[in-house]
């Protein structure tokens, strides 16, 4: 039959019916590319500054942190946590409580080595004074952390309380911001779904939106103080990604 001769009707039918398979496989075409580039995401160029030995990157984390006012105290284990975390209320004359997520990560800590120390597992309250978190990365190259929401990981913790202290293991510093990403990948927490939230903090809230005159806790936390346990060697692979785009141990 020729298409001058051809039922309309039946022809408009055909022309739907080949509408569709053609966006069947544009579809299966592009969850191919996604799922190809979540398994091997392109790789960019990363900046120099943040790829260095292990040692060097911790450093530079520490110098970035304290340039954007943070505070920063180093422990050898995480044994040590309670009594550095008591020292720091005690100097700023602070309340001798701090709030965490129940089943947090930190929970089995020797807490009884602080005796004058009072620990609140649940959520965020508008009335605590202090909180504290772990940290599931930090970026040297600009002195960020990394934080995870969760189960056991409240995200209001990271943001109600004017005094935000984060627990952050030395190994889990990366040089850029990248790498980072590359950690949360290579942990697999990422399966099947991201967190639902990734906070990336880097010092305390401020703003200086008033006056052009620096405030601070505007939108948060007046202090961030960040607790980081053991240390750095130099013939450890870094965490995250080598400056090649490779995977490393985090």
């Amino acid at each position: 039959m020729s298409a001058k001769n051809q039922n309309p009707a039946r022809a408009e039918i055909l022309r739907r019916l080949s509408e569709t398979l053609d966006k069947k496989r544009d579809r299966k075409a592009a969850e191919a590319a996604v799922a190809q580039r979540l398994t091997n995401p392109p790789r960019g160029p990363l900046p120099a500054r943040g790829q260095l030995a292990p040692a060097a990157q911790l450093d530079l984390f520490i110098a970035m942190a304290e340039e954007h006012e943070a505070t920063v105290a180093r422990l050898a284990t995480r044994d040590d946590v309670p009594e550095a975390l008591s020292d720091y209320l005690r100097r700023h004359n602070l309340p001798q409580e701090i709030a965490m997520a129940e089943g947090s990560e930190l929970a089995d800590l020797p807490w009884d080595r602080a005796t004058s120390l009072e620990v609140r597992r649940g959520g965020p309250s508008a009335q605590d004074t202090a909180t504290l978190a772990p940290a599931f990365g930090a970026v040297a190259e600009s002195g960020t952390l990394m934080l995870l929401s969760g189960a056991t990981r409240a995200t209001g913790h990271n943001f109600l309380p004017d005094n935000h202290i984060v627990v952050l293991d030395a190994k889990d510093v990366v040089g850029a911001l990248e790498q980072a990403w590359d950690k949360l990948r290579a942990a697999g927490l990422h399966k099947p779904l991201l967190p639902r939230t990734v906070n990336f903090i880097t010092g305390p809230s401020r703003t200086a939106d008033i006056e052009q005159t620096i405030q601070m806790g505007a939108h948060g936390p007046r202090r961030l103080h960040i607790l980081i346990v053991g240390d750095r060697d130099d013939k450890e692979i870094s965490g995250g990604a080598g400056a090649d785009g490779s995977a490393g141990k985090g």
